[in-house]
């Protein structure tokens, strides 16, 4: 992939940060909110790779990614982050931004029934919440 100024400079980066109210180019790639996430290990990019992607107008890579719609929202990236950037509130941002697009990932149909009784309380009400929005 290319990098330009122009996918630097593009609406795509330009929506992140006016939706969530974050600056994405605060982020130095530190990789601790990766470290404090505990369902990284569930997801096809880490946290903090998902912030350079948004950094370099990667809008395809982003939406074809499973980490948008894995991210509970815990907040422990946001805790872990020396620059204090919110993760949690770019990802239910581009979680709005898939969806304003059609995309949605979070269906919550495709669960096994066996699942719902082992998946964590938290994952569930967030999963609601996501398809709520």
């Amino acid at each position: 992939m290319k990098i330009s100024r122009k996918k630097i400079t593009s609406e795509f980066v330009k929506k992140v940060q006016e939706l969530s109210g974050e600056n994405v180019y605060a982020c130095y790639q530190c990789g601790k909110c990766s470290a404090g996430c505990p369902l990284v290990e569930h997801m096809d990019i880490l946290p903090h790779t998902i912030i350079r992607l948004i950094q370099i107008g990667s809008k395809d890579e982003i939406l074809e990614s499973k980490t948008v719609w894995l991210c509970s929202t815990c907040l422990q990236c946001m805790a872990k982050c020396p620059k204090g950037v919110d993760v949690a509130k770019i990802m239910d941002t581009l979680r709005e931004i898939l969806k304003r697009e059609g995309v949605d990932k979070a269906e919550l149909k495709k669960i096994a029934d066996k699942m719902w009784k082992k998946l964590p309380q938290q994952a569930l009400v967030v999963r609601f919440r996501k398809c709520s929005q």
